[in-house]
């Protein structure tokens, strides 16, 4: 291995360590810790994606935008502190709240484009809003997936954390199993190296460790070896769903905020997408 891949491989190393400590710390810390950590996404996340949509040729109304996935998820950290911390009934007036928020909000971006004198207003107000679904929405419903798989309804920082770690094992194990077995690539299209093989091992890896989380934290093993299956198949999807974009774009990453990992969807694409498949997952079971 030459200087340059050994120099590269140390810098994802530590980035990924930092990037770990930040979510594991902020997690663990506290409920605000947590509500912190998912608005940094949302905040960055929707950047990035106005950026991508830019590289498209597209001009995004990015302040509207992102304040009005700001203001979304600001509802949604609300209706999670009155029931996890507060322990209060004003969920329902918060949700109401959201929306006759969300009735507003989402015309005004309409009207705003009225002002802006850009080429192509249909699609510009199109990726505003995508921006929002695509990244706040999904982040939004991650306060509500830990405290569905709390029987009592108390906070839990290690649902949150093995959710995610749930998705690091699809990852690490799908590329295992795709440099070892791949030979039948899944969509050359979008993301040449993916395999069958590979998708396969992520799979039976996240099947696997979410049985094992199950066990380990009292719950239902059943429940979280198909809580495992959910996140694997839905997070390869967000893989190639933001895959597809950078293609489009002409990017390689969506962002340099953390060194030798890309941007904030590089690192949350699957859960972006994987979030509410395993809310819906959850509230039917």
């Amino acid at each position: 291995m030459n200087k340059d891949k050994l120099k590269n491989l140390a810098v994802r190393t530590l980035s990924g360590a930092v990037l770990a400590a930040i979510l594991f710390g902020a997690t663990l810390l506290s409920p605000w810790g947590y509500m912190a950590l998912l608005a940094v996404i949302v905040v960055v996340g929707v950047w990035e994606f106005y950026s991508l949509c830019q590289h498209c040729g597209y001009v995004p109304q990015r302040v509207m935008g992102t304040v009005l996935a700001v203001v979304l998820y600001g509802f949604g950290a609300s209706i999670f502190y009155s029931i996890v911390i507060a322990r209060s009934a004003l969920a329902e007036n918060i949700i109401l709240a959201a929306m006759l928020y969300a009735l507003v909000a989402v015309p005004t971006v309409f009207v705003c484009e009225l002002f802006r004198k850009e080429e192509h207003p249909i699609a510009n107000v199109a990726v505003t809003l995508a921006g929002v679904f695509y990244v706040a929405v999904p982040t939004t419903l991650m306060l509500a997936v830990p405290q569905m798989l709390s029987t009592g309804g108390e906070w839990n920082p290690w649902y949150a954390i093995c959710y995610i770690l749930i998705i690091w094992a699809n990852d690490v194990f799908a590329y295992l199993a795709g440099i070892t077995l791949g030979r039948h690539r899944m969509c050359e299209r979008i993301s040449p190296k993916k395999s069958w093989e590979g998708f396969v091992g992520g799979v039976v890896a996240a099947v696997g460790f979410g049985a094992l989380f199950g066990h380990l934290l009292g719950g239902n093993v059943a429940l979280w070896a198909g809580l495992g299956a959910v996140i694997a198949v839905t997070g390869v999807a967000g893989d190639f769903v933001e895959s597809l974009f950078k293609r489009s774009a002409g990017v390689k990453d969506s962002g340099a905020i953390m060194p030798g990992h890309g941007g904030v969807l590089d690192r949350f694409d699957a859960l972006l997408i994987s979030a509410p498949y395993a809310l819906l997952y959850l509230i039917l079971m």
